[in-house]
C-alpha cells in the first residue's frame, strides 16, 4: 500500500504556534491521515518494503528531514531537504493567512473570497515545490503535497 499510515511532528525547538497555526496542523494531519498517496521508488536498483509507512517531520541542522519506517516501526529509510526552496512561499503563505484571518473577523464574504484564493494559489505552490524536492525520492499526489506543505509550515513557524 502507498501511503502514510501515522505522522508524527518533531517539534523540538518550536516557538508554541498560534491557535490557527496549530488548527491548521491538525486539520492537515487528520487529512492527510484520511486519505494520501506516497510512495517510495525503486532505491539503487532495490526494492523498498512496501507502505503503508510512518512518516516523521523534524528541521535537523537548517534541514527538512523525512524520517520513514514501515507501519511495523522498522527503518526504512531518511532523507533531508535543503529548506531554501521552501522559505520565499512559507513566508507568503504565512503573509496570506494572516491577511486571511484578520479578513474573516472584518471583510465581507466577497472580499475573504478574493483573499481565499491568493491563499490557495501560494499553498498550490508550494505544493509544487514540495513535489519537486520530493522527486526521486517520494512519490505524493498533489493533495498529499499540500497536506505536507502544511505541515512544513508548521515547522517553519518554529
Amino acid at each position: 500500500m502507498t501511503r502514510i499510515c501515522h505522522i508524527e511532528i518533531d517539534e523540538t525547538g518550536l516557538a508554541l504556534p498560534t491557535p490557527e497555526i496549530e488548527q491548521e496542523r491538525k486539520v492537515a494531519v487528520f487529512d492527510l491521515l484520511e486519505e494520501n498517496s506516497f510512495a517510495l521508488p525503486l532505491r539503487e536498483g532495490k526494492a523498498v518494503p512496501e507502505g503503508p509507512y510512518r512518516l516523521g517531520l523534524s528541521i535537523r541542522e537548517g534541514r527538512l528531514v523525512f524520517d520513514i519506517a514501515t507501519e511495523a516501526a522498522e527503518k526504512v529509510g531518511e532523507f533531508h531537504l535543503s529548506l531554501g526552496p521552501f522559505r520565499q512561499v512559507v513566508k507568503d503563505y504565512f503573509q496570506i493567512c494572516e491577511s486571511y484571518f484578520e479578513a474573516v473577523k472584518r471583510l465581507p464574504p466577497s472580499q475573504i473570497e478574493a483573499i481565499d484564493m491568493a491563499r490557495r494559489g501560494i499553498h498550490n505552490e508550494g505544493a509544487r515545490v514540495l513535489q519537486e524536492r520530493l522527486n526521486g525520492k517520494a512519490e505524493v499526489d498533489m493533495d498529499t503535497a499540500r497536506r505536507l506543505f502544511t505541515l512544513i509550515c508548521v515547522l517553519h513557524w518554529g
